[in-house]
C-alpha cells in the first residue's frame, strides 16, 4: 500500500454525508494530508446556512494537524466526495483553501495534490497558484518551526 492508498482509506472513514441539522450539512466532502513528520490528518467538510460557518475538508484537516501537532508544512493532500479524484478538476482544492494552504507555510507551494488517483496524477500547490501575491510578505521572515517556544 503507498501512501496515497493510506491516505485514500484514512479519509474515507469520514466519508458519510449527514443531515446534522436542518441548518448543517456535513462529511460529504473528506481530506487527509501527509504532514512533514509523516503523520496523517484527516478533516472533513461542513457548511451551514450561514455560509461564513463553513469550512473545506483540506482546510479542517490542516486545521487539525496544526492543532494537535503545530505542525503547518504539508507533504501530500489528497480530498474527494464520494469516489477518489478522477480528473478534470476532481480533487483540487478551491481558492480559499489554495490560499490558507500557502498562508499557513509557504513550503506548501511543494504539496503534491492527487488530482488523478487511478492514474496517480498529482498537481502541486503551486502550479494551482504560480506567482502567488503574499511570497514577498515571507521574505525575511522566519519559519515558525524556527521560533524558540
Amino acid at each position: 500500500m503507498d501512501i496515497w492508498d493510506k491516505l485514500y482509506e484514512n479519509a474515507k472513514k469520514l466519508y458519510h454525508p449527514q443531515e446534522v441539522t436542518p441548518f448543517i450539512y456535513a462529511h460529504h466532502v473528506v481530506c487527509a494530508l501527509q504532514a512533514e513528520n509523516d503523520e496523517i490528518y484527516t478533516g472533513f467538510c461542513i457548511e451551514s446556512c450561514c455560509g461564513v460557518m463553513d469550512l473545506c475538508a483540506e482546510r479542517t484537516a490542516a486545521l487539525n494537524m496544526y492543532m494537535q501537532s503545530g505542525q503547518t508544512h504539508i507533504k501530500r493532500l489528497l480530498v474527494f466526495r464520494d469516489k477518489p479524484p478522477y480528473g478534470d478538476g476532481s480533487g483540487s482544492p478551491c481558492g480559499a483553501c489554495r490560499e490558507f494552504l500557502y498562508q499557513l507555510d509557504e513550503r506548501n507551494e511543494n504539496a503534491e495534490i492527487m488530482t488523478d488517483f487511478e492514474k496517480r496524477k498529482i498537481t502541486t500547490l503551486g502550479e494551482l497558484m504560480p506567482d502567488w501575491w503574499g511570497k514577498e510578505r515571507y521574505r525575511g521572515v522566519h519559519h515558525p518551526s524556527d521560533r524558540p517556544w
